[in-house]
């Protein structure tokens, strides 16, 4: 009887032991069956939990370093503007401006470097990490002209939004220029009883025999009336926060490759001073949708979440000098950056690096905000993490006092057995 009950207090201080050395209450499934499993698939939450932080983390890396080098690009970006506006200036020569001419070539090439920075290998803002999508027709509109303005009113009857008159007169001179592909399109006649739609119509015809060959011809459409100046025109429908239509012009090719990268247009007068007031209503042509290829969803994806689906997914767009208008493919093949060497060239190509300014912005705040939504997502996973652990050592964990004097007792009743064998 008394070997037994030594047998026994030796089993007891065993497992006080093992509970006092490992501070857990629940070393295994026969300690409590039930706290076992529930302390098993709460380890197996913090585990997760864990692993999504670090997953947030990796992916805050990689946005970071994709915003860095669109950043890098932007800072390129208000240097060519600076250089594109010096070359606008008639104090340059024609050497002058062929030194500017170098300079742009060399940082699009930079842009273009800067758009193939990898992360662990992967290509970030080339466009291959892009949404997907279906090629779009890039589209300006100008809400700046009377609501009732169509492509058919008259140049000289043309009113502002508040419906006075822009004092356009018929012996005045209209020049309207665009980029396609890093070329210059540009052509100037006089008013005379030209409409709106002749403006684009004379332009083409002008510029016809080259951007025909590119199929990048400018075509127009009229929101809300539905109708279209020259086939295969993009169906485009544009409005103001008000609800009331605006004029809008399009490419009659979608994608990068038809991409219409500056629009301008500007009235002088007779004494050939241009006519500011005027153009600051006629030319506030906007990019409302940019030129953009067929994609497939290349997204990526980061998983922070412990069950499936729980992900966020961010589509990094195309920052190289083509996407952003700054240079272009022929239809031979040959590549040509945006051309400053002349003084209608420059002023043509100040409007292309604001739009390229405008999408850069674009896509580094895009980047921001991710990386603003993974410092939540961090914070919350953290939060959980320490949350589900507190609740497992609730389960698991010993009592230190209590079992260091269960463990002291079974220590006195295991001597005393002894003593009475």
């Amino acid at each position: 009887n008394t070997l037994n009950i030594m047998s026994k207090n030796n089993k007891n201080l065993a497992a006080s032991l093992q509970k006092v050395s490992s501070g857990q209450k629940i070393n295994s499934a026969a300690d409590d069956p039930a706290g076992y499993a529930i302390s098993q698939r709460m380890q197996t939450q913090i585990r997760s939990l864990n692993q999504d932080n670090t997953n947030a983390a990796n992916g805050q890396n990689m946005l970071k370093t994709a915003e860095g080098t669109v950043a890098s690009t932007v800072d390129i970006l208000k240097t060519l503007k600076e250089k594109v506006l010096d070359a606008a200036n008639d104090t340059n020569t024609t050497y002058d401006r062929n030194t500017i001419q170098d300079y742009l070539d060399q940082t699009v090439a930079q842009i273009n470097d800067n758009a193939n920075v990898t992360y662990n290998s992967k290509l970030l803002v080339d466009g291959s990490m892009n949404q997907q999508g279906s090629a779009t027709t890039v589209a300006y509109s100008n809400a700046s002209l009377a609501t009732d303005t169509t492509f058919f009113t008259a140049l000289t009857a043309l009113k502002d939004r508040n419906g006075n008159t822009l004092n356009i007169l018929s012996q005045d001179t209209v020049t309207v220029s665009y980029v396609t592909n890093g070329k210059v399109m540009t052509t100037s006649f006089k008013v005379g009883s030209s409409t709106l739609s002749d403006i684009f119509s004379k332009a083409n015809q002008a510029t016809g025999a080259t951007i025909t060959g590119m199929g990048n011809s400018v075509y127009l459409k009229t929101a809300g009336t539905g109708s279209t100046i020259g086939k295969n025109a993009q169906d485009v429908t544009m409005h103001t926060a008000d609800g009331s239509s605006v004029l809008t012009v399009t490419s009659n090719k979608s994608g990068i490759s038809g991409n219409i990268a500056g629009f301008t247009i500007s009235i002088s007068g007779t004494d050939g001073n241009i006519k500011t007031s005027v153009n600051t209503k006629l030319d506030a042509w906007d990019e409302q949708i940019s030129a953009q290829d067929k994609s497939n969803d290349n997204s990526i994806t980061l998983q922070v979440g412990t069950k499936a689906n729980q992900t966020i997914r961010v589509g990094l767009g195309d920052m190289r000098a083509q996407a952003l208008g700054l240079q272009g493919v022929s239809a031979d093949g040959s590549v040509q950056n945006l051309d400053v060497s002349t003084r209608a060239n420059a002023n043509a190509a100040v409007n292309v690096l604001d739009n390229a300014v405008q999408k850069a912005l674009k896509e580094q705040t895009q980047i921001g905000s991710v990386e603003s939504r993974l410092d939540y997502t961090q914070d919350n996973l953290t939060t959980a993490s320490q949350n589900v652990q507190a609740s497992e050592s609730t389960i698991t964990d010993a009592n230190m006092a209590q079992e260091m004097t269960e463990y002291t007792k079974n220590n006195i009743l295991m001597q005393a057995s002894q003593a009475m064998l």
